[in-house]
Parts: C-alpha cells; structure tokens; sequence
C-alpha cells in the first residue's frame, strides 16, 4: 500500500509503485516514476522526467532532477534514471542531463550512496555500488564506473572517468582519469597503490591482486611511456578481466591517467 502523506505535494500524474511512502512536504512532480518500497522523506524534491528504481531512499533536503546547471541547456526535455537500493542522503542534488551533451540522460547505478550534500552534475553516469561520501562534487559528464569510492570534499573535472574498484582519497582535485583498482591521494592527484583492502572485501583473489599490481608497475614504475607499458603488459600477462579492464581504460583515456608517485608515497595519506 503506497502511503502519502496529507501534507506531501504530488502530482496526480506521478506514478508511484507498491508500498511507496511520502512524508510530509516531500514534491513530486508529474513526469516522475517511483519503484515499489522507496520511501521520500519530508521536504525531499523529485522534479519532472526522474524515474526511481525499488527500494530507494530520499532524504530531507535532497533534489533530484533540477534542470542542469549548463548554459547550453535550452529548456528540452531530459532526464535522470536511478537505480535500485539507492540512498540519496540529506541535500544531495542530482540534476537532469542535456541534449547537447548527446547524452541528455544522468544516471546513478543501483546500491550506490550518495552523502549530504553531494553534487551529481548533468550527464553524469555513476555506476552501481559506488559511494560519493559528503561534499563530493563531479562536474558534467564525469564517470564513475562500478564499486569507485570518492573520499569526502572530493570534486572531479568535467568529463573526469574514476574507473571501477578505484579509492580516491577525500579532499582531492580530480583532474585527470583515475585507472581501475587503485588507491590515489595527495595534491596533484596520484597514484598511491592498489586498492588493496577493497579488492579483498570484493572476493579478488591474492593472483588476481598481485596482477593487477604487477600491471600498475609497469605502468608507474618502470620508466616506460603509457603506450609502451600497455603493450609489455598485453604481451607479458595472459587475459583475464582484470588485464583487459585495466588496458581498455589507459588506451581509452581522454584526459590522461593520474601521475605516478612522488618520492614521499602517497600512502602516507592512507595510513
């Protein structure tokens, strides 16, 4: 039975699934569609052309689906599609993509989190099992793949791409492509490690781990060109996921990969 309360404002042309509960002062426009078990808490906004997977939760403060904060947006219609298990916690924004992006869709993956005050831009993607803690902001178009965690204060660089697995520790500029399954920190951003301690809580096997540290010592340590490393490791390592994640995100990187370490390690930051 979905439960609305009197002092909630939703449009009649909402849709709203099974077992759906709005308190009170919570909006909810008419092009918005709501799965089944999601609960929106008192003073959450959910503007037009939003659709909100199961089991959801909105809290107070949070506004999604606001027009994009883009001057090239010209008033069309776009959208914002959230998955399942989602926490959207107090005064998250997540807005609406833009046509000029080619996009015009921003996407949030299922059993993510997103803190306070968290800032998803237009066209962002962000996968499923991901966490932007607290005060995390990723401008336009910004990806984040699968199972990424930003440290809190963390803001990314329109068109940034944090790759799947990857820790970014908190406060940090991200400026450049973050690669799969590291650890990065310090001011610029750079490598640190693999993401060691997440990678084991993920079922990652210890051949699986020393891998993909192998790998990243090719790529960090050894003194090659990005090119040249890439290469040595598509010759010297036999597939599997990992290699082939690790490789199709480099050769792909538009902005370029986060530096190598400083001669103090980055890891002090993580100690």
């Amino acid at each position: 039975m979905t439960t609305i309360h009197p002092l909630a404002t939703v449009h009649p042309g909402a849709k709203l699934g099974d077992n759906v509960t709005v308190d009170a002062y919570a909006y909810i426009a008419e092009h918005v569609e709501i799965g089944e078990g999601t609960h929106v808490l008192p003073h959450a906004t959910i503007f037009d052309y939003v659709k909100i997977g199961k089991d959801c939760n909105v809290f107070p403060g949070a506004v999604v689906g606001a027009v994009p904060q883009d001057l090239k947006f010209d008033g069309e219609i776009t959208y914002v599609e959230i998955g399942d298990r989602v926490n959207i916690r107090e005064c998250a924004t997540i807005n609406r993509g833009t046509r000029a992006s080619g996009k015009g869709v921003t996407k949030v993956g299922s059993d993510t989190l997103l803190m306070s005050y968290t800032h998803v831009a237009h066209d962002c993607e962000v996968g499923s099992h991901c966490i932007l803690v607290s005060y995390v902001g990723i401008a336009g178009e910004t990806v984040v793949e699968d199972w990424a965690i930003l440290g809190g204060g963390t803001v990314a660089h329109q068109f940034s791409h944090i790759g799947t697995h990857a820790m970014v520790g908190g406060g940090s500029k991200i400026t450049k492509d973050v690669p799969p399954y590291v650890l990065c920190g310090r001011e610029p951003l750079s490598y640190a490690g693999i993401n060691l301690v997440g990678l084991r809580r993920r079922g990652f096997t210890s051949e699986q781990i020393r891998n993909i540290k192998d790998m990243y010592d090719i790529i960090y340590m050894s003194g090659m060109t990005i090119s040249d490393a890439c290469d040595r490791i598509e010759a010297g390592f036999p597939q599997s996921d990992e290699r082939d994640t690790i490789l199709n995100f480099v050769r792909n990187s538009k902005r370029g990969i986060i530096k190598a370490p400083s001669l103090t390690s980055a890891k002090a930051d993580f100690e």
